[in-house]
């Protein structure tokens, strides 16, 4: 019983670095336009590595990463953020 006691709040620890990391690489890869999805792959299976990777990542090009900014969310919708990109690109 000891034992369990030992490695108890460590493995707690450990497992909230888990969830938080898989949390911020799907926020992450969703933010880069790619969904929600490969960033949870990343962060379950790489752990804090996985938001690493996702920070290296490139975004693309009609992404909120890109139009509205790293980590704001702006003042203005994304739907306003393309429409502005592209009647920057037209005119």
């Amino acid at each position: 019983m000891t034992l369990l006691a030992v490695i108890g709040p460590k493995a707690l620890y450990l497992t909230f670095l888990w969830l938080l990391s898989a949390t911020a690489a799907s926020w992450l890869s969703e933010r880069k336009g790619y969904g929600e999805r490969p960033g949870l792959a990343a962060g379950m299976l790489l752990s804090a590595l996985g938001v690493i990777v996702w920070l290296a990542w490139p975004a693309k090009d009609d992404s909120r990463w890109k139009l509205q900014g790293a980590f704001t969310s702006g003042d203005k919708t994304l739907a306003e953020a393309r429409a502005e990109a592209s009647s920057q690109d037209d005119g």
